[in-house]
């Protein structure tokens, strides 16, 4: 089943020490105060912080969902998923490996065993 924006949301907020706040018009998710997650919710997208190798292993897996964001964003490892496209248990998965590439290391240490499982 495809996700929805919403779905972003309430996924994005029960990571540990997450805050709701707004980059460019849009709404994102931060830990730490650094970004891991930018919702598109007019184009169905949301945008995440993945390592460049996370994002390979993303987009292979989740191919008709997931790419690179065009330039220098997209080398860094930011990958917009279509949540049209995306299955929940996907979206999971990248929003916590986004968190925990934000996340500081205290705080990712603290929750190392952290899974995508509801």
């Amino acid at each position: 089943m495809p996700c929805l924006p919403e779905d972003v949301r309430a996924l994005a907020l029960l990571l540990p020490e997450t805050v709701a706040g707004a980059h460019q018009g849009h709404p994102d998710f931060r830990v730490g105060g650094r970004i891991y997650a930018t919702l598109w919710p007019d184009e169905d997208r949301v945008v995440v912080r993945l390592t460049p190798v996370g994002q390979a292993a993303l987009c292979e897996a989740e191919p008709d969902a997931a790419e690179p964001v065009p330039g220098n964003w997209g080398a860094r490892g930011w990958t917009r998923l279509d949540l049209w496209a995306v299955e929940e248990a996907a979206l999971r998965a990248a929003l916590l490996a986004a968190w925990r590439n934000a996340a500081p290391p205290g705080l990712r240490a603290r929750y190392a065993g952290l899974a995508v499982d509801p």
